[in-house]
């Protein structure tokens, strides 16, 4: 499954513009870690408490989120602000790409609704099979 996935995810992202959309920025908030937390307020020159107190809130699971949507380093053009320094989960997004993707197949159904290239991976993944 993975290799399917990742050939998948190779071909649909040669020839995917994300600036185009974007929406994942626009209706999703990525789960920040520790190391993003510090990476990021770093980058932007804050301490890590007033990173939080400006950006973040705590979810009903405990984790770091974005207070609100769309994101707030997301410029009128699609472009990120803290590109080099994004979360972990947004270097990572739509997550086609690792391993173990029978682990994730609640996330990548999800992720349809959001991110067209999702449709499109699992589309050619349907072809394969």
């Amino acid at each position: 499954m993975d290799h399917l996935f990742h050939e998948a995810h190779e071909e649909v992202f040669a020839c995917t513009d994300c600036l185009a959309c974007a929406n994942c920025c626009k209706t999703t908030g990525p789960l920040f870690t520790d190391k993003d937390i510090e990476r990021i307020s770093k980058h932007l020159r804050l301490s890590q408490q007033q990173f939080i107190e400006k950006y973040l809130r705590i979810d009903e699971d405990k984790d770091y989120v974005l207070q609100k949507v769309p994101c707030s380093f997301l410029d009128d053009q699609n472009y990120c602000g803290i590109y080099d320094v994004r979360p972990k989960a947004c270097r990572e997004y739509p997550h086609t790409d690792r391993v173990n993707q029978q682990q994730l197949l609640n996330l990548t159904a999800k992720n349809v609704s959001i991110c067209p290239a999702v449709e499109d991976i699992l589309e050619k993944i349907k072809k394969a099979i």
